[in-house]
């Protein structure tokens, strides 16, 4: 799971992770959709959107053009109650903050504010860098005196990158895997990850994450299963930041589940690592473990990689989506999986797109909230648990 910022914002990747992968669900057809008992009306307007991020739980999150965050799905919504049942329409994130990012993990999200203050809320343990092991009903602040540009969460640990263009790091770091690039105990304090280099974007997949220093090259670190770290190594994980093979220069990065995607200073994209649905998006369904150019010949501004799919903004506003299609995540119209990229369905325009677990949601430039893909936990948030094969607009708050 992965959140991009609107097209006239800082980027941002946000890579969120909740199910294990190995447990994927079997892919389902039209016979199989689930429908959803007979919503309530609603009758507000739909909102107006800056940012929506998808997550590998059970939560989808956005940031209003306003400055408001609403959440809606199942689980932590941060509106109060400490775990929501299904909300199939947006509802209100609680305490007033202006927020300018979001990023929903797989059972926390995370935000900054608009003068660059980080919060979090949902299951913690230690994870949500407040200082306890408690978990938060409500965005509850960050403890540490640093402002950052942006975060991502991912199931066990969050990044972020400072203004001052550091990545910190928090969270659990899995069995030695090196996932908060060190070699630090897990923690629930940000701790600035080894190498002393300058970043201006990060992305958290589950075990790994990646991210673009300001000179334009991507690092990743953690684990790297089938090739995952994209620097065409052998090695089973690396605490240590590596730079991601081939001499191209980067512009954004997006560490999904098993896989991640980028694209490139000439609106190139690429993706490496688990690729067995197509979601590396260049005709084959094998591993990859460096960058391997997406098919097509599409220029993307952004792209998005979550669970078994992957989707990406083309220069022209257009969205393409590839790789595992078993919910209609691909959002074409069908349940057939796509091993390169294919154009969503309804010809909309779209300033941002974050796919999520089984599912994708975007901000057309009218500013509307559409998804498309798995909806049984109400992560569509269009007021239904039906799932659907193209993108369809969200309902107002509830």
């Amino acid at each position: 799971m992965r959140c991009l910022s609107h097209k006239s914002g800082l980027l941002l990747v946000a890579v969120l992770a909740g199910a294990s992968c190995t447990d994927d669900p079997a892919p389902t057809g039209p016979s199989s959709s689930i429908e959803a008992a007979p919503a309530a009306a609603v009758a507000t307007s739909p909102l107006s959107f800056y940012q929506i991020s998808g997550g590998t739980g059970r939560a989808t999150c956005g940031i209003t053009t306003d400055n408001r965050a609403y959440c809606w799905g199942t689980g932590y919504l941060g509106d109060g109650p400490e775990e929501t049942f299904l909300r199939s329409s947006p509802v209100a994130v609680s305490g007033g903050h202006q927020f300018r990012r979001i990023s929903v993990g797989g059972h926390r999200v995370c935000a900054v504010t608009t003068d660059n203050r980080a919060y979090c809320w949902g299951i913690n343990i230690v994870f949500n860098a407040d200082g306890t092991a408690q978990s938060r009903a409500t965005p509850t602040p960050v403890d540490t005196d640093l402002r950052f540009l942006h975060v991502s969460t991912g199931f066990l640990h969050t990044c972020g990158v400072s203004t001052a263009n550091r990545v910190y790091c928090w969270g659990w770091n899995g069995n030695g895997d090196g996932r908060l690039g060190s070699t630090s105990a897990t923690t629930n304090k940000p701790v600035e990850i080894s190498g002393g280099r300058r970043f201006y974007q990060v992305s958290v997949g589950n075990h790994h994450s990646c991210a673009v220093t300001t000179s334009y090259q991507i690092y990743c670190w953690g684990s790297n299963e089938n090739g995952r770290l994209g620097n065409n190594s052998p090695v089973k994980s690396s605490a240590t930041p590596v730079l991601v093979a081939g001499a191209r220069g980067y512009r954004q990065v997006d560490a999904g589940f098993y896989h991640s995607c980028a694209v490139t200073d000439t609106h190139r994209a690429y993706c490496w690592g688990t690729g067995e649905f197509g979601q590396i998006g260049d005709g084959n369904t094998v591993n990859r473990w460096e960058p391997r150019l997406v098919a097509g010949g599409l220029a993307f501004d952004r792209v998005s990689a979550q669970m078994t799919s992957s989707c990406g903004e083309t220069t022209t506003n257009r969205v393409y989506c590839w790789g595992f299609n078993g919910y209609g995540e691909i959002g074409d119209g069908t349940y057939t999986n796509r091993p390169t990229p294919v154009a969503v369905a309804g010809g909309r325009f779209f300033t941002q797109v974050s796919t999520g677990n089984h599912y994708t949601c975007g901000v057309a430039d009218d500013t509307r909230g559409y998804c498309w893909g798995d909806n049984q936990y109400g992560t569509l948030g269009d007021g239904t648990t039906t799932n659907r094969t193209i993108p369809t607009p969200m309902v107002g708050p509830s």
